[in-house]
This record gives structure tokens, C-alpha cells and sequence, in this order.
């Protein structure tokens, strides 16, 4: 009989604090279920059939690169939906944009669609009841990925929590992808909230997703039910006090709608109005960049490996990107805004540029960062990444800037697309950084598609986002940093991080001295 850790000791006092909240039952009922074949028995449906008939072997995909167009193709395709909506985000917030999502996936459900909902639970605060709503209605379900052993959501308590499961809890699952009848997809960088789609008052992301037809659709819905069905999913009725049930989402399904007409009555529904009059939307004929292409994706065991497993075999998009960096010839465009390659990354971005190799990188600045943690590790590397060679841009932050959009006051735009061109023909789209959290910690995912096509069209969103309007060009003048730029078309330059306070730097000065590499 093993005898009572400690650990298991402290657990139970702990539980004993929180009083009576929800604890998860490890036993809960989890039927699987699996990606619904596709159909084409719409006008969505039978357009991209007839498009991926004409195009053999290959996938086809559509940048999202404005966030009210990545905003509006979800509504559309959810709207479109006939047969099944499978989303897997790292955050789905219970703000302004993310209602509007779920009131159109509750709309969908009431059509006959079956919606699988899948969430990483790290972030969820405010979420439950909207969730567990959701999860009564009966062609809804919601799974919470790694979930905390306690619902209790203040921070407190969700600290306490990780000191008791701390190896296990610091692992996440921060794929995201939004699967559309089998034959669509959205995959990239953006989760479902307000600071994605430059809705609300706070930071606005700079963001990347592609809409994808073709064969690829196929791997990203096997790759969802392997989460889906995996040991670290659980529906959210695993939580012992949970609040699912009919009137709930009767309660709900009056809240989202009046939330809904509000929206659609907002200054930001009126600009998207202007900006997308034909809508977003697959069944709208136009431009497909295509190419043979393939998802990687980690195994969904890496968030709690076996005993005895050796974890770099749970690791499959690391590895796929390296191989896709190894055979670069000519040219390597990287954008992570979480980006520290460590020793072994300014390496490799070294040896591409001593073969001739161009090697351009765009992160976010200080100003503009909203990890500082994270950027401390990647100002360690900026030197050795310049003496190699490798050009460095920042995205400018503009924090505290107050800049007036029609669809909000932000206080600061920030980088979060995650994208790589090699070669002018190979591109990568995804949720994974540059970084030893993704490589280590987080499960991420992100399609490899071989398309000069695909590969232009991020060179020019490249270009425009590293353009010195929008960011400072990294150098080294007289062996010390050196930042250039433009305000209101005139040059300007820094010799420290532009736009951050004297605290900032003098708080990235303290930060890079912390042995925290590895957990970032």
C-alpha cells in the first residue's frame, strides 16, 4: 500500500481552503467522437469541392491578415456551417467579439450543426458560465484541455495550484484552429477575444490565420480529435458544481442575442460594413494561393508525458520547422513576437547567412511587447544575432499612445502573428514562437505549405509590418544597439529601447539577469 505524499497532504488542505468549490472528476463520462465526414451539399460546400477538384493533391488557402476580416470569415463560415464547427483555441474570451462567436455557434446548433468546443483552461476566468451554458445545449459540447484540479478562477487560488502541480499545470495547449464542415479551416496565431480583432479599448494584436480548402483541412480534423479524445480533455460537467443546464442556456441564448443586435449596431460593425461589402466568405469567388502542403502538430501527450517517455518524440512541429531552416538557400523571414532562439537558434540563423542567406526577423519592441519577461530573453541575443548577420525589426508598440480607431481607443497595438518564409516558396502559418516554451511546454500547431504565391503575400505583409512607419530597424553602430525608424515621415533614432520608460529598461536590465529562460 503506497503510503500519503506530502503532496497529496497538501492537496487536501488546500481543497479544504477553497471550501466548496468545484473539483474535477477525473472519472466523468467522455464518450468519443470523431470529425464528421465532409458533404458538399451547400453552396459553401459545393464551391470549394469544385475548387479542390481543379487543383489535384494541393491545398488552397486565403491570408487573414486584417483582424475585422478574420472576425467576419469565422461569423460567416459558422453561419455557412450545415453539418459540424470544431474549434480548439488557447483562449476564447467572454468579451464583445467572443459572444458574438458563440451566439453564432448557439445559432448553428439550433440549425442541427454539432459544435465541439475544445479550450485550453489556463486563461478562463469569467468563461464558465457562458461554457457550461453552451454544454446543455444538446448539439454543444465544451472539453477543457489540462484543466485545473480546482475551479476555483481568482489568482490566489490558481497560484496555490500551481505550487501543488506546478510541472503539470505550466504545460498548455495553445494550438488554434476552427474547422468548418470538414472542408474549411482557419488556422494562425489568433484566439477568440476583443484584442484580436481590434474590437474594445485594449491592446490590439497584429495578427496572421489562413483560411484553408484542400487535403490539409483532413489532417487538421484528425489532429483535433486526437485533443478532442486525448486523456487531458475533460467537459466541463467533469467539475462537480458546474452550471449546465436548460435554463441556463435559455438565460444565455436572450443575453447573446441582445448582445448580438448590439453589435451589429456598433461604430465597429458599420467599419467592417465598409471595409468587407461582398463579406469574407468561402462561397466568394477569388484568389487561392496553392501548394502542396502539410500540418504539424504536436502530440497531445507532451502536456503530461508517460513515466519513462521520451518527450522529444511528442514533439513534431519543433523538429518540422528546424528541417524547414536546415534546407533554406537563400533566404529565412521569421515572425515570432515571443522570439529567443538561445545559443542554438542564433546558431542556426548564423550558419543560413554565412551560406548566403538573407535572414530577416521581426518581434515587438519593448513599447510593444506585452510579455517583458519574454523580451528580456530575446534582448540577451540581439548582439550575437547582428554580428552574425541577421537583420532585426521590432514592431513599434505606440503604448500610451491613445490611438482613436473607429472600432476603439487602443493603448497599443502588438505583435502576435507567427509566420516563416523560406525560400520565397515555402511558408509557414501558425500558433508556435520562436521560443523554449513552445518547443518544451506548450503543444502548438501550424500548416507548411510550399507556395510562392502564399509565400508573396506574407514577403508583403513582411514588408509592411517591418516598413519604418510601423517598426524599428535593429542595428549595431560602433559596437553598441542602435534603433531607427520614422514619426510622421521623419527619421528617427534611439540608442536604447524606443517608446519604453526609464522603469522598462531599467526592469529588462534586471529581468535578463534571471536564470528564467527556460520557463519563458
Amino acid at each position: 500500500m503506497r503510503r500519503p505524499s506530502i503532496r497529496n497532504g497538501l492537496t487536501v488542505v488546500f481543497a479544504l481552503c477553497l471550501g466548496a468549490c468545484a473539483t474535477l472528476r477525473t472519472d466523468a463520462p467522455k464518450p468519443v467522437t470523431t470529425s464528421l465526414p465532409p458533404v458538399a451539399d451547400s453552396a459553401s460546400t459545393r464551391y470549394v469541392a469544385g475548387e479542390v477538384a481543379a487543383h489535384p493533391g494541393q491545398s488552397g488557402f486565403r491570408p487573414l491578415l486584417g483582424n475585422a476580416n478574420a472576425l467576419m470569415s469565422r461569423v460567416v463560415l459558422a453561419d455557412a456551417a450545415r453539418h459540424s464547427i470544431d474549434l480548439q483555441y488557447y483562449i476564447f474570451r467572454n468579451d464583445a467579439t467572443g459572444r458574438l462567436v458563440a451566439q453564432r455557434l448557439l445559432a448553428a446548433a439550433d440549425r442541427g450543426v454539432r459544435v465541439r468546443i475544445l479550450l485550453d483552461d489556463i486563461d478562463i476566468s469569467k468563461e464558465d458560465h457562458l461554457l457550461d451554458a453552451l454544454h446543455a445545449h444538446p448539439n454543444i459540447e465544451v472539453r477543457l484541455f489540462n484543466p485545473f484540479r480546482f475551479r476555483h478562477r481568482s489568482i490566489l487560488a490558481k497560484a496555490g495550484q500551481f505550487l501543488l502541480e506546478g510541472p503539470r499545470l505550466n504545460r498548455r495547449m495553445h494550438n488554434k484552429s476552427f474547422i468548418v464542415d470538414g472542408m474549411q479551416a482557419i488556422v494562425g496565431g489568433r484566439n477568440i477575444g476583443d484584442a484580436y480583432f481590434d474590437a474594445g479599448d485594449e491592446v490590439h494584436f497584429r495578427d496572421l490565420d489562413v483560411l484553408a480548402i484542400g487535403p490539409v483541412v483532413a489532417q487538421v480534423a484528425a489532429m483535433f480529435d486526437r485533443y478532442w479524445n486525448s486523456d487531458a480533455a475533460f467537459p466541463v460537467t467533469a467539475y462537480s458544481d458546474n452550471d449546465v443546464s436548460n435554463a441556463n442556456l435559455a438565460v444565455l441564448r436572450d443575453r447573446l442575442l441582445r448582445d448580438a443586435r448590439a453589435f451589429t449596431e456598433s461604430e465597429y460593425a458599420e467599419v467592417v460594413a465598409e471595409d468587407l461589402p461582398n463579406g469574407p466568405s468561402a462561397e466568394r469567388k477569388g484568389a487561392w494561393f496553392w501548394g502542396e502542403a502539410y500540418l504539424a502538430a504536436d502530440d497531445p501527450a507532451k502536456v503530461d508525458p508517460s513515466p519513462g517517455v521520451d518527450e522529444r518524440r511528442l514533439r513534431r512541429i519543433a523538429p518540422a520547422l528546424r528541417r524547414e531552416l536546415d534546407a533554406a538557400q537563400s533566404q529565412a523571414l521569421i515572425v515570432s513576437p515571443y522570439f529567443i532562439p538561445g545559443a542554438d537558434g542564433v546558431a542556426l540563423l548564423a550558419a543560413l547567412v554565412a551560406r548566403g542567406a538573407t535572414v530577416k526577423v521581426l518581434t515587438n519592441a519593448l513599447s510593444a511587447t506585452d510579455e517583458p519577461e519574454v523580451h528580456a530573453g530575446y534582448a540577451k541575443y540581439r548582439e550575437d544575432l547582428l554580428r552574425a548577420g541577421v537583420e532585426l525589426y521590432e514592431l513599434e508598440g505606440l503604448r500610451g499612445a491613445g490611438i482613436q480607431r473607429a472600432y476603439g481607443t487602443s493603448s497599443g497595438v502588438s505583435l502576435h502573428a507567427k509566420t516563416m518564409v523560406i525560400d520565397h516558396r515555402r511558408v509557414f502559418v501558425g500558433s508556435m514562437n520562436f521560443d523554449p516554451r513552445s518547443v518544451a511546454f506548450n503543444t502548438e500547431m501550424g500548416v507548411i505549405v510550399d507556395s510562392p504565391g502564399l509565400a508573396d503575400a506574407i514577403e508583403q505583409f513582411f514588408a509592411h509590418a517591418t516598413a519604418p512607419d510601423n517598426a524599428y530597424h535593429v542595428e549595431l553602430v560602433d559596437g553598441r544597439l542602435h534603433w531607427t525608424g520614422k514619426d510622421d515621415g521623419k527619421v528617427v533614432e534611439y540608442d536604447h529601447d524606443p517608446g519604453a520608460s526609464r522603469w522598462q529598461r531599467a526592469k529588462l536590465r534586471v529581468l535578463r539577469l534571471l536564470p528564467i529562460e527556460g520557463l519563458l
